[in-house]
Formats: C-alpha cells, sequence, structure tokens
C-alpha cells in the first residue's frame, strides 16, 4: 500500500497483480473501504488472472467517516488516484463496486485514453424505486463497458438494465446466476459464493485483456 494525493488530501492506494497487466482501478462502495473483503478478495483474484489492479480509498474512508462524500468530492479524488497511478500507459479501466463504479461512469468523459468501464453491480436505481434512473451518465462515457450482475440484485433489475444498454453503445452484460447485490449465492444454487465471484473474477480478466 501507498499514499497518493488528490484535491481533498491523500489517499492510501493498493496494488494486485503483475505490474506489466493492464491496469485496472476499483473503487469501494458506499458502506465499504479498499481493505472490505470483496474488494481485496477480488482484487487478488483478477491479479492472480493478470491484470494490474489499484483499489483505493475515497477521502471519507481515509478519514474515517462513513457517510459518502458529495459526488464533486468523490470525483475528484477518482481523478487524482488516476492521475497518480496510470503512468504512460496505452490501456487502462475504470469501474468499481456499487458507488464506486457510478463514480467511475461520472469521470470517464474527463479521462483521455480511457479504455473501457467496468461496474460490479451498478446501482441502476434504489430499491424499489426504478423511477429514479441513474442512467443519463452512462450515455455520456464514450467507452466501452462492462455490467457484472447478479440476477437477485435489488438496485439493478436485468431486466430494466436490458432497456438501458439497448440505448448505449458498446455495453457488455455478464450476469452472475443468483447473486445479489454482492454477489452472494444461496446453497441452492448449488455452488458458493466463492465460486461467484470466481466467475464475476474470470468475466472481467476476459473482458480488460479482450
Amino acid at each position: 500500500m501507498t499514499r497518493v494525493p488528490t484535491a481533498y488530501g491523500e489517499v492510501t492506494v493498493a496494488f494486485d497483480g503483475p505490474e506489466r497487466g493492464p491496469l485496472l482501478l476499483l473503487a469501494h462502495g458506499a458502506g465499504s473501504d479498499l481493505d472490505h473483503p470483496f474488494m481485496a478478495d477480488v482484487a487478488g483474484g483478477l491479479g492472480e488472472r493478470g491484470l494490474y489492479v489499484c483499489r483505493f480509498n475515497f477521502p471519507y474512508t481515509e478519514a474515517g467517516r462513513k457517510a459518502p462524500d458529495r459526488a464533486p468530492v468523490l470525483e475528484e479524488a477518482y481523478l487524482g488516484v488516476i492521475e497518480a497511478v496510470r503512468g504512460r500507459r496505452r490501456r487502462f479501466f475504470v469501474g468499481g463496486k456499487s458507488m464506486g463504479g457510478r463514480i467511475a461512469a461520472h469521470v470517464a468523459p474527463r479521462v483521455p485514453g480511457l479504455s473501457g468501464l467496468v461496474f460490479l453491480g451498478y446501482p441502476l436505481h434504489p430499491p424499489g424505486r426504478p423511477d429514479r434512473l441513474r442512467d443519463e451518465v452512462l450515455g455520456e462515457a464514450g467507452v466501452p463497458m462492462l455490467f457484472v450482475e447478479g440476477t437477485r440484485d435489488p438496485f439493478c433489475p436485468l431486466e430494466t438494465l436490458e432497456t438501458v444498454r439497448a440505448g448505449l453503445d458498446d455495453a457488455d452484460l455478464f450476469v452472475i446466476d443468483d447473486g445479489d447485490h454482492s454477489f452472494n449465492v444461496r446453497k441452492a444454487s448449488g455452488r458458493t459464493t466463492a465460486d461467484a465471484r470466481g466467475e464475476l473474477m474470470d468475466a472481467v480478466a476476459r473482458w480488460v485483456k479482450g
């Protein structure tokens, strides 16, 4: 781990995988941080699959606060991390879990040379509130996207996502059967949550490398 500067102070970043691999920045969700078991598990697994993964804290988690910062603060922090770690790479991707992915979509139009966006459980709307879609920013991103979504995620019903994807130029979808918002699965699915997250990692690694 190390610390990098942003417009709102230094934040901690951690790297997994070979430095020569394609770079993927992953931001955490609203209720977690870079050390959350989901973030550490996915970053480590993607690193084993050949990606160079950078996960980082937003300023509010760096300061030990629970309530997320305002969107402009989150966006500037994300941009600061990108500036600090991308170097001269010709191919690099940004994304994140839930809120982290949404903020990645917000900053994408401001990042020259961005190769694509990776969404892990994109928060398309609050549970039970399809009238409050958060899709307008997706059409402005201007880069290929990968949505990895569980069939039981109340934040992103697949039927609604399909309607949104129909209006996007380049948006792939990988579905985790029986997965919830954090890609946990039930015993009745016939596999473990570790199995399901392995499917997630395989899909992301294939897409980024492709």
